[in-house]
């Protein structure tokens, strides 16, 4: 009889540290890149757009149909910055309590990762928040963000839910590139490891304490190859070789995708709210121990139109503060800015950006490039809003010190990213191609390089010749104010802290200097960029292409010849944005 009860009790105890039997499915929720799409309201216009209210109602919907116990809500990080309201709680308002983790505590997420973008804010931000997600019991994840301090991970590692029945292991992790984009300042006293082998170490270090039925892997890391070539973007390394994963999470890249494995599944929603990314994992439970496990992986699109409106009114009085904020006139613009004028040569817009670079740091040359993909902001009065068109980072402005030769490599690596040699009048000029949307069916013709990384140059004098090849295209014949251009003389170059931290290769690969001689050139650091212009038209109250555009401060570029380069940037930019 002993020996009954005790074979009884060890299969109660059994049972009670395993599952039940059955069938129990988890629903995973994943958003990434919000890019501060915090409030459906454009601020001006009236117009409604993809938000975290519109969100609601897909997390809604679906915790309705299966029940909340078996709804995961995650996110990927690239939330604090990109949008107005990101930037009035980061910057303006810091005494209110930050709008991103009270926006997620309504929602209901259940941990968020952070993005490089999040650590672009500064420890006074990023910390801030992080200790409002404390206080509200939401997990902020980033355990390959060491405190070189401590030797330990500065943010939460992981987080234990119970869900759908099931043990899940949620482990988190920022991008691994961080100090090939961002100035120390906003990092110090942190580092940032790659995600192999750490994230296989840490899954397996998890498994082990925890013994979790299924573990998902959140990381703030662009889908990638799979080549194990790019630091920045480690997800489908991830994807093919983590061992004990049953989802992987990835963002940064900006491009909506899912993948299913064998036994394993990719979300990435894309960014600023397009998409909420949905991973469902179906587990089969055998006396009270995984047998099977079914994956599947899908994209919703969100509708702006279907805001939730108690969330709306909830949210208000924050939404009213930052509209109020936006709103607030800087001066008047004489004639349009259009960013997409950037691809075809000089224009107004970077004109504008050159100036202020070189003015405010009283640097010789300023290296710029577009940060609005196809933006545009009307002549007439501006108000705060139209400064996120014009600069929509929070990029800081650094001086650094480089030779004739490495200005004229510099320039030679960005030009090459979005032109192309022309051999022929019908060639095309820009490097862009078309893509097929599976989702739409449509062919769009788009720049497989990041627009973000074409610099120009101002403060010279110069030429690029587009029927030569790379390395011999760029044709330097001045400085701006008519003096020589010398390639053995040093420079000092007006740049974003971004492009002197390494960001888009242009220094390393273009320039040819070893990352440990970048910070070593750096001679000058200046305050936010966007501040600067901000502060540009203050000063002036009026601004325009006289005021922006002096030849002997910004000198000028063009492509030639012209008769075989005009045709063709019509031709391509009409591939790109139509009529």
């Amino acid at each position: 009889m002993k020996r009954f009860v005790l074979f009884l009790s060890l299969a109660v105890l059994a049972a009670s540290c395993g599952p039940k039997n059955g069938v129990h499915t988890l629903h995973i929720l994943t958003t990434n890149d919000i890019h501060g799409s915090y409030f459906d309201s454009t601020y001006v216009g009236g117009g409604v757009r993809k938000s975290m209210f519109a969100l609601k109602y897909y997390v809604d919907s679906v915790r309705t149909a299966v029940g909340e116990d078996n709804v995961l809500l995650l996110d990927a990080g690239d939330f604090l910055q990109g949008d107005n309201a990101a930037y009035y709680f980061n910057y303006v308002d810091t005494v209110t309590p930050h709008v991103f983790p009270r926006l997620v505590e309504y929602l209901g997420y259940d941990a968020v990762t952070g993005g490089n973008h999040d650590i672009e804010t500064g420890h006074r931000v990023y910390d801030r928040v992080a200790a409002d997600f404390k206080a509200k019991g939401i997990p902020f994840l980033g355990g390959n963000v060491i405190d070189t301090a401590t030797g330990k991970p500065y943010f939460q590692s992981y987080a234990i839910f119970k869900k759908a029945g099931l043990k899940v292991a949620v482990l988190g992790y920022n991008n691994a590139n961080m100090k090939a984009w961002l100035d120390e300042s906003l990092w110090s006293g942190l580092d940032f490891v790659s995600l192999i082998p750490l994230v296989q170490q840490d899954v397996d270090a998890v498994r082990s304490k925890e013994h979790p039925q299924i573990v998902v892997v959140v990381v703030h890391s662009g889908t990638g190859n799979g080549d194990g070539q790019m630091l920045e973007s480690q997800g489908k390394d991830l994807y093919q070789s983590l061992k004990g994963v049953d989802c992987i999470v990835c963002s940064h890249d900006h491009r909506p995708l899912t993948l299913e494995g064998d036994g394993i599944c990719l979300l990435n929603s894309g960014s600023h709210m397009r998409y909420v990314a949905h991973g469902e994992i179906t587990v089969t439970v055998q006396d009270h121990k995984v047998s099977a496990k079914k994956l599947a992986a899908s994209l919703i699109p969100i509708d702006a139109q279907k805001a939730d409106p108690a969330m709306r009114e909830a949210f208000h009085p924050d939404f009213a503060a930052v509209k109020d904020f936006t709103l607030r006139e800087v001066g008047t613009l004489e004639s349009e800015l259009r960013t997409r004028d950037a691809y075809r040569g000089m224009c107004d817009y970077m004109n504008l950006i050159h100036t202020v670079c070189l003015q405010a740091t009283g640097a010789t040359v300023s290296m710029a490039a577009p940060l609005t993909y196809n933006g545009r902001v009307k002549a007439g009065t501006l108000v705060f809003n139209d400064m996120f068109t014009i600069y929509p980072f929070e990029n800081q402005l650094f001086v650094v010190n480089l030779s004739g030769q490495e200005i004229k490599d510099y320039l030679e690596y960005s030009y090459d990213s979005w032109i192309q040699t022309m051999e022929r009048p019908g060639d095309h000029i820009l490097k862009i191609e078309p893509r097929d949307d599976p989702r739409t069916g449509q062919r769009r013709w788009s720049f497989p390089a990041r627009s973000y990384n074409f610099d120009s140059a101002a403060g010279l004098n110069y030429e690029v010749d587009v029927t030569r090849p790379f390395g011999k295209r760029v044709s330097i014949s001045s400085l701006a104010t008519g003096d020589a251009f010398d390639l053995q003389a040093v420079y000092p170059v007006a740049m974003t802290s971004y492009r002197a931290s390494g960001g888009g290769g242009l220094m390393l690969k273009g320039a040819g200097l070893k990352p440990e001689l970048v910070q070593e050139r750096i001679v000058g650091k200046y305050p936010e960029i966007r501040n600067l212009i901000y502060d540009y038209i203050k000063e002036k109250g009026v601004i325009g292409p006289g005021t922006f555009a002096d030849p002997e401060l910004i000198g000028s570029w063009s492509f030639v010849p012209g008769i075989l380069a005009g045709p063709a940037l019509d031709r391509d930019m009409d591939l790109l944005f139509g009529n």
